[in-house]
């Protein structure tokens, strides 16, 4: 492998905008790969920052590491194309139309009532009389499915 391909923790840090633990995290979670010198310091192949813009990208959408690693488990393991990359991001298209549209429903009607729905308070006469929301089970039920999901971790 070429040296200048490669780049230490550092420089990684710096490019990426990670901290060590979390590059030392996303290796041994089998996100990104690093080599050892002799004395044992880590180096990156250039490429590992397109995985980290990646990750980061997924992560702020709400896609849990498991289905990152996935993802990324489905590249070449040589230098990924564009191609590569466009049909890793199509697998998310429509989860994230879902989402936008949630979000554009609760910026739409924050305006209006917020607390409508939002833990099926009996108080709110407008959208929920007599807390009937309540009989759909906990959470909150009158916002879109997309917004309901739990948080990935």
């Amino acid at each position: 492998m070429d040296q200048s391909d490669l780049l230490t923790i550092g420089e990684v840090v710096d490019r990426s905008g990670f901290p060590h633990s979390a590059l030392r995290y996303y290796e041994k979670e089998g996100l990104v790969a690093a080599t050892r010198t002799g004395g044992g310091q880590r180096r990156y192949r250039r490429a590992t920052l397109r995985r980290l813009a990646f990750i980061r990208a997924a992560r702020a959408i709400g896609i849990g590491l498991d289905e990152v690693r996935e993802a990324l488990d489905s590249l070449p393991a040589e230098r990924p194309t564009t191609e590569d990359w466009t049909r890793l991001s199509q697998r998310w298209r429509g989860r994230l139309d879902e989402q936008i549209q949630a979000l554009e429903a609760l910026r739409d009607g924050l305006d209006s009532c917020i607390g409508c729905g939002c833990l099926s308070l009996a108080r709110c006469g407008l959208l929920n009389p007599n807390d009937s929301a309540a009989a759909q089970g906990e959470g909150a039920r009158m916002l879109p499915a997309a917004l309901r999901r739990p948080p990935a971790h």
